[in-house]
């Protein structure tokens, strides 16, 4: 497409950029998911009964969780984990969760509960849990998490034989309602994008986040960076370059999987992303000083892709509206459009086809390919006005400071595994 038209100094450059990014990237994305299965994931079926497993204690914040807490409660007790303490932590919930926190604490002496009166955020959730806590090693969970079985000994294994700089092991969230459409949609970048950034990163060295939903700590190196930062308002991704700044190793442990619930209605997608974008870009404004730092250089290269990705989304808004506003025919526009969604749409599908089929091997998620084609169709464009959006409310927060608090979130229509 002729661009000459858009008198707008390095407009075909800026243009050229918002083509060739996400391409170069997913090449990227694909690499690494392919050197981490050929170097990484290797790793033989641990024999549990040979190891004498440490004390566990296993951290679950609650905010409004009435219809999701009992079921995750069930799960945690009947792991057959052989040292284990659930520490409930009742946010200042204003549904009828202290309720049932209290009926389980009486039902299971081997489960303490802290109740709140004013909801603080999970960041100050899990201070208090952590406080509470009698084990070295913490494996917090969301509130609608269902953990395998096996989980907890794949997470607390790497900190027995993989070191004492290891600082955290995040697993592997699976999706469990996968009756709708927008479910579908984020079960396939569950196991693809999310997937695929986190083996590459890992092979990089340096991790963006530990998954919030599942991930074991050393209570040791919480307490040399000072726990998490109670005004941020997504503690996982804040956690972790701070771990990461004092030199703490972070793992990624695919076979760690964790059942959790997502959202099935466009608001709650939309609430869910929002937070997400503005949590890294808090973040990314918090941590700029890693750049002037030789001995973070390791850590460069996650951070400026953050940013990159961030400036990709404007620019990819502004590339759009000038070319729908300077158009001078329809032809104009179809050619431009088509051209770089069939190429991008291209390369996003050999991702996701790769990708689902590694994770294949620890959840049937192959015959849900079919629905890749939504994610860089319809998702993607979400996405990236999610990242537009969340960038002042980034700024606000940062001026604004105090708890970083949170919302009930939408936990989807439906909670079938099958």
């Amino acid at each position: 497409m002729n661009m000459q038209h858009v008198l707008i100094p390095g407009f075909e450059k800026l243009a050229s950029f918002v083509f060739w990014y996400p391409f170069i990237m997913s090449l990227f994305w694909i690499a690494g998911t392919l050197i981490y299965i050929r170097y990484r994931d290797r790793d033989p079926k641990v024999d549990f009964s040979t190891i004498d497993w440490p004390l566990v204690s296993f951290l679950v914040p609650c905010y409004n969780e009435e219809e999701t807490i009992e079921e995750t409660l069930k799960h945690l007790l009947a792991l057959d984990y052989p040292s284990k303490e659930i520490i409930l932590i009742n946010d200042g919930s204003t549904d009828g969760t202290a309720d049932i926190l209290k009926e389980i604490s009486r039902n299971h002496p081997e489960v303490r509960v802290i109740q709140l009166y004013e909801n603080k955020g999970k960041a100050n959730a899990l201070h208090l849990g952590a406080h509470a806590s009698k084990a070295e090693f913490l494996i917090c969970l969301d509130s609608d998490a269902i953990l395998d079985q096996d989980a907890p000994y794949y997470l607390i294994h790497h900190f027995l034989h993989k070191g004492e700089r290891l600082g955290a092991v995040t697993g592997n969230p699976r999706i469990r309602n996968r009756n709708t459409l927008l479910s579908r949609i984020q079960l396939v970048e569950y196991s693809s994008i999310i997937g695929s950034i986190k083996r590459t990163q890992r092979i990089l060295g340096k991790v963006m986040t530990v998954s919030g939903v599942v991930v074991a700590f050393r209570k040791k190196a919480l307490v040399d960076v000072g726990l998490w930062d109670r005004d941020m308002i997504t503690e996982d991704i804040a956690v972790s370059w701070k771990l990461q700044q004092r030199f703490w190793d972070i793992r990624y442990e695919p076979r760690a999987l964790c059942w959790m619930l997502v959202p099935e209605t466009l608001k709650g997608i939309w609430d869910q992303r929002v937070r997400w974008a503005q949590g890294g870009q808090e973040v990314m404004l918090r941590h700029w000083k890693v750049l002037l730092k030789w001995k973070q250089r390791r850590i460069w290269i996650v951070y400026l892709e953050q940013w990159i990705s961030t400036l990709w989304s404007f620019a990819w808004l502004f590339v759009t509206i000038m070319l729908l506003v300077t158009a001078s025919s329809p032809q104009d526009m179809l050619f431009w459009f088509t051209f770089t969604s069939f190429s991008l749409v291209f390369m996003s599908l050999i991702q996701l086809f790769i990708a689902l089929k590694i994770d294949s091997k620890y959840d049937n998620v192959k015959r849900y390919y079919v629905w890749a084609a939504w994610y860089p169709a319809l998702y993607w464009i979400v996405n990236t006005i999610v990242v537009v959006g969340a960038f002042p409310r980034a700024i606000r927060s940062r001026v604004k400071g105090g708890y970083a608090t949170w919302s009930s979130p939408d936990r989807g229509l439906t909670k079938s595994k099958s």
